[in-house]
């Protein structure tokens, strides 16, 4: 009997050895190419929250207003704003010819179309017009109801002949 003990502790022994020592079975390792410099820029898109605008009617006009009155040759302006779209009239220097108020209104434009609450904006220098826009202006402060004061700006909108200041084109100087 001790023969079979002594048997069994040296088999047991004999095989904790081998199998203990032996190496650790796992998937070799992957020897990895050398890493390649690439050259290229990769556009990501912004994740800064947009800027958010206090977008009240009378704020709209009234920021629209003031851009357009920082333009060289614009004495005063007058903007009325419904939803996201405005009509901006201006009174311009009395000595302009009809070229030089049609590259006023242009950049005026151009100026509004910069600003995130002008993107939508009808510009006119019609001195006509600017009176109707000033009287909407009252009217609406005057608390005159919506439906008289929306058919005179669809009246407006008729008769500009808009440059919207979503779609003004750049203009680029030709070569010589």
């Amino acid at each position: 009997m001790i023969a079979c003990v002594r048997l069994i502790g040296v088999f047991c022994l004999v095989t904790g050895l081998l199998f203990g020592c032996a190496p650790e079975n796992s998937a070799p390792k992957e020897v990895s190419p050398k890493a390649e410099k690439i050259s290229y820029t990769q556009r990501v898109k912004q994740t800064v929250p947009a800027p958010q605008y206090n977008k009240t009617t009378t704020k709209v006009s009234n920021r629209l207003e003031q851009i357009a009155k920082q333009m060289p040759h614009v004495k005063d302006a007058s903007a009325v704003s419904v939803g996201k779209y405005s009509i901006v009239g201006l009174d311009l220097d009395a000595n302009l010819d009809r070229g030089q108020v049609g590259t006023v209104k242009y950049s005026v434009a151009e100026a509004l179309h910069k600003d995130p609450v002008g993107a939508r904006a009808l510009v006119t220098a019609d001195v006509d017009l600017m009176q109707r826009i000033k009287n909407i202006n009252k009217d609406i402060r005057d608390g005159k109801p919506i439906s008289s004061v929306l058919r005179e700006l669809a009246g407006i909108a008729e008769r500009i002949a808009p440059q919207p200041t979503k779609v003004v084109p750049k203009q680029e100087k030709p070569a010589d």
